[in-house]
């Protein structure tokens, strides 16, 4: 990896479990692959009373315990470079000692006042400290020479479209939009940034990328696990808010983008937010029809009983709010006009995956119908995790007399790369906040024309009492009534895994 300038990294909110379990594993792999600036330095900033001692054996212990390579001890030398102040965040007068702490950091490390700061905190901060940063003068570098600094935010950026505004107002009052880094971490996945690869730099796809080839389009991201214990939470968001809205909008970007006229961060992020702007909204006569939002159920999985959302800790036991949502939806452009996208996310689903799927249509005229055991369409699967890689579904002739046809798979799985290192994707957007690429962080404009258009399912998910909220046993795909969005006989949902609900279980990629 690239190796950035000299620079101080701040997070708030340093003594949380994001930092614990993400960010300093992330941040120590960076040390181990020399990617770190050597003049660097990271103050952790936090409610709880800590000594910088007390810190580095927090740190220490969660590197040694998360990080995704076993390791026996953790560097002194980078033990020695973390720090740690507390304060109440949501005291104003307290920011003058982030001030005073930062310019002695400043002093010893020789970063020339190259601040990045990572708010791994509570959503509600994230307009209060960059306001009481702004107040004490920390947003702005007086350094000649050195970066603006720049401010990390983790999701959800706002809870509607309305509090997204309100947002996005309050940051710019005190940081530039090129200041400020709107982390998705799906961004980061070496397989979502090999979309951009498969399609602009292969000819044998690009030509084959528009309505007169491709079918329809399918984005599915599961999870096996339920709400855990973040029920709570998780009660007053929902599987649109927490996954649709920005994870999975984000790769529908990024797959039905345009060619950017040059691989600059702002080219790549302009073609994303013409798609998003491309979105057909749905009317609210149409929600229940292209629109389904579904609740687990109570199930027997593997011999064990599982609880249904509404018996988790914390959820309210006539929830209403959706662990699986699904909807179809169109793209008004040249390229996408007429195409179909399906997207899906839920939790307790038989396995964790994230992949997109391009359909592409079948022959003018197919001669081998009758003979093959599978008739279904070429597919290009692009498999983001947990197996990252990419799988092509060809028809084959079956070897022996007469013309069979079965479906067989060309695929390449990175996981046999094994003398490649893959960073992490926190390790890669980490990085990238460091040298100043914003390639794969979420723009304004573009968060807030993602919002625009989920607005009117939120609304009448909320207000309209005569959409249904559809039960689906733990272990299963989801409500049966998914299927119906395909609204075509012997099309339906990509199912790279039997129900967990069955004998067994068997994945592909």
């Amino acid at each position: 990896m690239e190796r950035a300038s000299g620079q101080i990294l701040t997070i708030f909110g340093a003594s949380g479990d994001l930092t614990k379990r993400k960010l300093l594993p992330a941040i120590y792999e960076l040390f181990n692959q020399m990617a770190l600036p050597e003049n660097f330095a990271i103050l952790g900033i936090g409610r709880t009373e800590l000594t910088d001692k007390e810190f580095r054996d927090q740190m220490e212990n969660g590197i040694l315990e998360y990080s995704e390579n076993k390791l026996e001890r953790v560097d002194k030398y980078f033990l020695d470079k973390l720090f740690y102040l507390s304060i109440n965040t949501s005291d104003h007068n307290d920011y003058e000692k982030i001030k005073v702490r930062l310019a002695s950091l400043d002093d010893k490390f020789n970063a020339s006042g190259n601040f990045i700061y990572y708010l791994a905190t509570p959503p509600s901060l994230y307009g209060l400290i960059p306001e009481y940063l702004g107040a004490v003068g920390l947003n702005k570098n007086e350094n000649r020479g050195g970066f603006q600094p720049r401010l990390i935010i983790e999701k959800p950026f706002g809870y509607d479209y309305e509090s997204a505004i309100e947002l996005n107002e309050r940051l710019l009052r005190y940081f530039k939009e090129d200041q400020i880094y709107r982390i998705d971490h799906y961004l980061g996945k070496e397989t979502v940034q090999n979309v951009l690869v498969t399609r602009f730099a292969n000819g044998i796809y690009e030509p084959l990328w528009n309505r007169n080839y491709i079918h329809h389009v399918e984005i599915t991201s599961a999870e096996s696990i339920g709400v855990e214990s973040r029920g709570g939470y998780y009660d007053s968001s929902g599987a649109l808010r927490d996954m649709i809205q920005n994870h999975l909008m984000q790769l529908v970007g990024l797959v039905a983008m345009e060619p950017p006229s040059t691989f600059d961060s702002n080219s790549i992020r302009n073609e994303v937010v013409k798609v998003f702007l491309a979105l057909r909204q749905h009317k609210p006569e149409e929600i229940s029809k292209f629109t389904i939002r579904g609740q687990y159920l109570s199930s027997k999985i593997k011999g064990r009983i599982v609880p249904g959302y509404r018996e988790e800790k914390g959820v309210h036991p006539e929830s209403k709010t959706e662990t699986y949502a699904a909807m179809k939806f169109f793209i008004d452009n040249w390229r996408w006009g007429g195409v179909p996208f399906y997207i899906r996310s839920g939790k307790r689903l038989p396995t964790r995956v994230t992949e997109i799927v391009i359909h592409f249509k079948r022959t003018p005229h197919y001669l081998f119908k009758g003979r093959t055991v599978s008739e279904s369409s070429n597919q290009l699967i692009i498999r983001i995790q947990p197996d990252e890689g990419i799988l092509m579904k060809l028809g084959m002739k079956v070897p022996g007399a007469g013309f069979n046809v079965q479906n067989v798979n060309m695929s390449f799985r990175y996981a046999d790369l094994s003398n490649v290192y893959l960073p992490t994707a926190y390790q890669r957007l980490l990085n990238d906040a460091m040298l100043g690429d914003s390639t794969l962080y979420a723009r304004g404009d573009a968060v807030l024309a993602a919002w625009t258009f989920v607005k009117p399912i939120q609304d009448a998910w909320a207000n309209d009492p005569s959409v249904k909220v559809y039960g689906y046993p733990a272990g299963t795909w989801g409500p049966e009534t998914a299927d119906e969005l395909f609204n075509r006989r012997g099309i339906t949902w990509r199912y790279p895994c039997k129900n967990l609900t069955d004998d067994g279980i068997f994945c592909e990629l």
